[in-house]
């Protein structure tokens, strides 16, 4: 069963890593990209049936490629193309892999042709390039998986019928077919770094797939300085997944994300694909100038010291290279920062009337945000609920809508007196507190400040109001928790010398009383959680008992995957771990080939200046192990409990089927 097991995630691995190479292939022997893709599924099919009898072979892709052809051979035969088709066979399987690298780059050519409309582009180049499913594709873009099943089905249909050659354009319409790939693998970034749909601000996974195609056809087309442009953009804005979203997955506005978050090494791959961009020599492309602009974003070390005058020149050549009103709306923003909102709300007034722009809600956006920096809070606020009513986004929706609350709590004030944002700013800038008090006092005065407008004045900041915000955002939270963020509060009334903003919110005991374990239901939602990784880690804390401490410990070299243990070092001694069935099929899938290392990854590679110890950092993959404090948050996020909660059902049910037992 294990075998079986190993061997369809071993299909499914190579699938997912060969199969652009595979269809390409083939579509260079059949003509057909339809076609190819079925008879890749053929050989797919056909390694499910033996593999797990006959094992994985050595090299798995060649197994792949080798099969598939000769089904195309086949295929060929009994359509009695013979003679002159035979030959080219021939020829074909005599040069073996040495045009594979051409292939992909032509198929990427034929699944984003501009004979087919964007979302069909998409759709074909996420399945034939991606290897994705219909089903995961519909998942990604929140459609029904029969749209995308028909999307694909018609573009290979109109591919077939329009004889669209398995070719790479001739030199005059290279550049514009280039340009079809780029924005089509721009569009699957954007939708996953910016959802148009749904509840959350950002979709990870298609995001990391445009990335993906990126590096891919930057390697397949390395003098093109668009591509290394175009890499360099994602990789970049990539570079600022972690801080753009808060604690509840409220959207964080670029001048407000906390710097340090940013991924250094994403960073670093933006400019070394900038300086590639520029070897490549040739005049300047929309996209080597946007990612010129993400560079001067990513080189201020804070938000002050960002250039924006440079930005509002490159902007300024970017819309004349590409005429745009949304380029031209970018470009608002940068004259606001650099020369005033006024300069910024004067560039806005000019393309209100622009018919593409009649729904788009980020015109809206740009417009609210330069009124409420020219103190015409009352204008920003009706901007910010239109705003709200155009976004499909949910997040982007309930944050918008703070905004326009805000907005008109401040129409009404009296603009006198320091505000809340300038009083909480010099609360945190004082001298005699260390780093960590910061960081503390910093989380508790953001959050009032997002909730109730940093430009409040201080003197309308009350008792009700503060507790309002607390029963919201941490009306559930730990006793602890709860008692920091009110002692924070306390803090900074004292130092303001305003009535006490906390007098409201009465000290919660913290009980050392254990919390109920989690039961029933709760149980099976967590076991349908998509992610693999936590579902691992979250049935293993099940069926073990384990601490989460000593489960996240793990390293694979320590796995006895047949007997269902691991071992982990702890201060007195070694510790075996046993778990039953269901962490047992999953763990096989999670380690996927790899052999050493820690059994739990975190999201991305570690930046440089925060490499972790050897231990603690997979060989394998470059990701260090997944911390404490993120796998807790992650469970309190998808279960409203505390890892501690899971892991103590075990240990109330039975201390004999899946002991803590020591060496």
């Amino acid at each position: 069963m294990s075998g079986a097991r190993d061997a369809h995630g071993a299909v499914n691995t190579v699938w997912k890593l060969e199969s652009a190479r595979i269809i390409a292939g083939l579509t260079r022997m059949v003509r057909d990209v339809g076609l190819a893709e079925e008879l890749a599924q053929d050989a797919l099919v056909a390694a499910l049936e033996q593999w797990p009898e006959q094992g994985v072979p050595d090299n798995p892709g060649a197994w792949l490629m080798t099969t598939a052809k000769r089904r195309a051979i086949d295929h060929i035969r009994r359509q009695e193309r013979m003679g002159r088709k035979h030959e080219e066979i021939a020829r074909t399987l005599e040069r073996q892999d040495l045009e594979l690298d051409d292939d992909v780059l032509r198929l990427m050519f034929i699944s984003c042709h501009p004979v087919l409309p964007p979302e069909e582009r998409v759709a074909l180049t996420l399945r034939l390039l991606g290897g994705l499913g219909a089903l995961e594709i519909a998942r990604a873009f929140l459609v029904p998986e029969q749209t995308v099943s028909q999307r694909i089905a018609k573009a290979k249909r109109t591919l077939t019928k329009e004889q669209v050659p398995f070719e790479l354009p001739p030199g005059p319409e290279l550049a514009d077919r280039l340009t079809s790939v780029l924005d089509v693998i721009y569009l699957i970034f954007n939708e996953g770094y910016s959802a148009t749909s749904g509840d959350d601000l950002m979709r990870p996974s298609l995001a990391l797939e445009a990335l993906r195609l990126g590096r891919l056809l930057a390697e397949l087309a390395p003098r093109e300085a668009e591509v290394h442009g175009l890499v360099a953009l994602m990789e970049i804005q990539a570079s600022r997944a972690a801080a753009r979203t808060g604690p509840s997955g409220e959207p964080i506005q670029l001048h407000e994300q906390d710097r340090g978050l940013w991924d250094q090494l994403l960073i670093a791959g933006g400019f070394a694909a900038m300086l590639r961009a520029r070897e490549a020599g040739g005049p300047l492309g929309p996209y080597v100038l946007q990612a010129a602009i993400a560079v001067s974003h990513a080189q201020a070390r804070t938000a002050d010291d960002t250039n924006w005058a440079q930005i509002a020149t490159l902007y300024e050549a970017l819309v004349r290279l590409t005429p745009s009103p949304v380029i031209q709306l970018n470009r608002a923003i940068a004259l606001g920062m650099a020369h005033g909102p006024q300069a910024g709300l004067d560039l806005v007034e000019t393309v209100t009337a622009d018919p593409a722009l009649k729904d788009y809600h980020l015109l809206s956006v740009v417009r609210g945000e330069l009124l409420a920096r020219l103190g015409r809070h009352d204008e920003a606020g009706k901007d910010f609920e239109r705003a709200a009513a155009l976004t499909g986004n949910a997040a982007e929706r309930a944050f918008l809508l703070k905004r326009a609350a805000t907005g008109a709590a401040q129409a009404h004030s009296t603009q006198a007196g320091i505000t809340l944002g300038e009083a909480a700013e010099g609360f945190l800038a004082r001298g005699d507190l260390n780093a960590e008090t910061i960081r503390s006092y910093g989380q508790t005065l953001r959050r009032l400040r997002l909730d109730l407008g940093p430009g409040t004045p201080l003197a309308d900041v009350t008792a009700g109001k503060v507790a309002r915000v607390f029963a919201v955002v941490w009306g559930t939270a730990a006793p602890k928790t709860w008692n920091r963020h009110r002692a924070a509060v306390r803090s900074f009334s004292s130092w303001a010398a305003i009535e006490d903003l906390s007098a409201e919110l009465d000290r919660k005991p913290e009980s050392r009383e254990r919390r109920p374990a989690v039961y029933g239901p709760d149980l099976e939602a967590l076991w349908r959680h998509p992610s693999l990784r936590e579902r691992t880690l979250w049935r293993l804390l099940h069926e073990s008992g384990a601490s989460a401490k000593a489960a996240l410990s793990l390293n694979i070299e320590d796995l006895d995957l047949t007997a269902g243990r691991g071992r982990v070092t702890t201060r007195t001694g070694q510790v075996w771990i046993s778990w039953g069935y269901g962490t047992a099929a999953l763990l096989s899938e999670l380690v996927a080939g790899r052999t050493r290392g820690p059994l739990f990854l975190a999201d991305r590679r570690p930046a440089p200046a925060r490499r972790p110890k050897p231990a603690d950092l997979c060989p394998d993959t470059g990701r260090g192990r997944l911390s404490y404090e993120r796998a807790e948050y992650l469970f309190k996020k998808a279960a409203g409990h505390t890892l501690h909660q899971l892991s103590s059902v075990r240990r109330q049910i039975s201390r004999v089927t899946c002991p803590v037992s020591r060496e």
